[in-house]
């Protein structure tokens, strides 16, 4: 599915509801599926944020403790498509409470075969073009009180000089800083806006709304992963504390703005 503004300049590629491309004046902003680093260009992470296995692959709820592999189980769903037009479109998944969902990562990387939660949702993902800049908007509808964690973990590309930096108003941070984060990704909270600075090729400003941190993270020099979430996860304790999550409205709806300078 390509989306391309009204002056030609922009042109998106999405795949199944996964961003694959954004080109602005030629220029590639996204990572590229097959290149070092990261097998995906973007992805979900809903109902949780974080790491399961130190505590069996299980998170505690309201309705009891429920199988989740790390970043909950929505990438294990696949998208419906449901709009298109020249500029914009929109994509959803949809999960029925207590369902049980084939976990990919078994068993090469994970001992949970099934995973489920306790609640049913729809989860809508729309992408709108202009020619400034790409908002992605998350929309869920659940039960009111269903507790979730929401991350978007879309990846840039980077030169592999090093020489990009981070910034927000009061940090900078360097890719080098970012890469010893590891696995546990590099904090940035209560901030709704963040800047991908470099010395070739476009700058990239990312706002939020609903999210208000991000985690980076990556282990390789070509890429950045920059991503907005409700909460940081690793907090050093087994279990994944209610105070990460939030609790639904019955319809929440969260908005990330990509926009190239």
């Amino acid at each position: 599915m390509i989306l391309i503004s009204t002056d030609k300049i922009s042109i998106v590629k999405i795949e199944k509801g996964e961003l694959i491309s954004y080109q602005k004046n030629g220029e590639e902003l996204m990572h590229q599926k097959g290149n070092p680093g990261w097998r995906n260009s973007d992805t979900e992470m809903f109902p949780i944020i974080g790491p399961t296995e130190a505590n069996n692959f299980r998170v505690g709820t309201p309705k009891g403790n429920y199988s989740q592999d790390q970043h909950g189980l929505l990438r294990e769903l696949e998208y419906s498509a449901t709009s298109k037009t020249e500029k914009s479109c929109s994509f959803i998944k949809k999960y029925a409470a207590y369902s049980a969902i084939e976990n990919s990562k078994y068993p090469e990387k994970s001992s949970a075969r099934l995973l489920s939660w306790p609640y049913s949702f729809t989860f809508k993902k729309s992408f709108e073009l202009t020619n400034e800049s790409l908002k992605i908007t998350f929309e869920i509808i659940a039960e009111k009180g269903m507790p979730f964690m929401l991350g978007y973990h879309p990846a840039f590309m980077l030169n592999s000089n090093l020489d990009e930096l981070v910034k927000t108003e009061i940090k900078e941070i360097t890719i080098p800083e970012i890469m010893k984060g590891g696995d546990t990704a590099y904090p940035v909270l209560n901030t709704s806006e963040i800047s991908l600075l470099k010395k070739t090729g476009s700058n990239i400003s990312i706002r939020t709304k609903g999210f208000n941190n991000f985690m980076l993270w990556t282990p390789v020099d070509n890429m950045l992963c920059i991503e907005p979430i409700t909460a940081y996860p690793y907090t050093g304790k087994e279990m994944l504390s209610k105070e990460l999550f939030t609790n639904s409205n019955g319809l929440d709806i969260f908005e990330v703005e990509i926009i190239p300078s």
